[in-house]
């Protein structure tokens, strides 16, 4: 599922001006849109307009085309109409950013945990890297009085025990 994007059936806005020249029909102009979807930090709902600047030349004829080039990416005018649809497709999603935030200063949500930060912001979690996760235990047995004074007899010791 995409974080942003226009919802199918949605309303366009169209302003856009359709020039005669001489290789085809040059279409220039802007579209606005409704952008719905959500911030790809804390995960609120987004909703907002925008007005992304458009320009196609539509070929009479299929021009020559270099070894280089793609011809679908040439647009022909076929039966004296064209297909508007792939050029405000491909020019409202290649406006839309790749990673929408709600506001520029969005905290997100907690690695760990997943709660919101903009609503606890002193919200941490202690870290600790398991590698050092065995020599916690030594830790705590140093503090016991037991291993502060090592079982350590000398012969004399021994001798009287006898």
């Amino acid at each position: 599922m995409a974080l942003i994007g226009v919802q199918e059936g949605s309303e366009m806005e169209l302003d856009l001006r359709f020039e005669a020249v001489h290789e085809g029909i040059l279409v220039s102009g802007s579209v606005d849109v409704e952008v719905v979807g959500e911030c790809g930090r804390c995960l609120d709902p987004l909703r907002y307009g925008s007005s992304v600047d458009v320009q196609e030349l539509f070929y009479y004829d299929a021009p020559e085309l270099a070894e280089d080039e793609e011809e679908d990416a040439q647009r022909l005018v076929e039966n004296d109409a064209i297909d508007l649809e792939p050029v405000l497709r491909d020019a409202v999603v290649t406006s839309l950013p790749f990673q929408p935030v709600c506001r520029e200063d969005c905290q997100g949500l907690c690695a760990e945990c997943g709660a919101r930060l903009e609503d606890d912001p002193g919200h941490q979690h202690e870290v600790l890297d398991p590698r050092w996760a065995a020599l916690s235990g030594l830790a705590g047995a140093a503090a016991t009085p037991e291993a502060a004074e090592p079982d350590v007899k000398t012969e004399s010791d021994k001798r009287e025990e006898s």
